[in-house]
């Protein structure tokens, strides 16, 4: 690998930010703002794959330094609808009542923005499934700040985590950001060797 690499992650995530550091890259983060609606009849893949290309774009046009950027959007899927992050505690309980007890996918895309032209994107796809968990738990967990920023209301590497019975897939991709897909975007830009 090659210690001098450098590039810049354009998320706020420490959970991206910890995968990185997994990789052993040298890395700045530049939180982005862009629009995150959904357009009509996009589907859940090519929406996510496209919040991760936006990321990475509005990335590397505010970066100005020339290095790549790199864009990630996760969400979880449950039955063709998308569960963002709620936007309250009990949003949050009502997600988890939702994937209790059944399976869920977990869509994780990356991108790499090296210009301003289309970034290359990558998308991971995870089925996860999930135990029942008991009312108590879910109102003790949404008590916590824990669900309130994460897709599908729960961090797989948190107290959510002792109930999921089975992943089929990335368990990177489910924290955020799948070290496979990204590592085969930063080898082809020469970051990673």
């Amino acid at each position: 690998m090659n210690q001098n690499s450098e590039i810049v992650l354009a998320s706020g995530s420490p959970r991206r930010a910890e995968l990185l550091v997994q990789l052993g890259l040298i890395f700045s983060v530049l939180v982005t703002h862009i629009d995150e609606s959904r357009i009509e009849a996009e589907t859940p893949p090519d929406y996510v794959r496209r919040m991760a290309v936006e990321k990475a774009l509005e990335g590397w046009k505010i970066s100005g330094s020339g290095l790549p950027v790199l864009g990630a959007d996760t969400v979880v899927l449950l039955d063709d609808r998308i569960l963002g992050k709620p936007a309250s505690r009990s949003e949050a309980a009502s997600m988890l009542r939702m994937i209790s007890n059944g399976e869920h996918l977990v869509l994780s895309a990356v991108a790499l923005a090296q210009s301003s032209n289309r970034p290359e994107v990558l998308l991971n796809t995870t089925r996860v499934t999930f135990a029942e968990m008991p009312e108590e738990f879910i109102n003790l967990y949404c008590s916590s700040d824990e669900p309130l920023d994460k897709a599908g209301a729960y961090a797989i590497q948190g107290q959510a985590g002792r109930y999921i019975s089975r992943i089929d897939g990335s368990y990177s991709g489910v924290m955020g950001l799948p070290l496979h897909e990204t590592s085969c975007l930063l080898e082809l830009a020469g970051v990673l060797s």
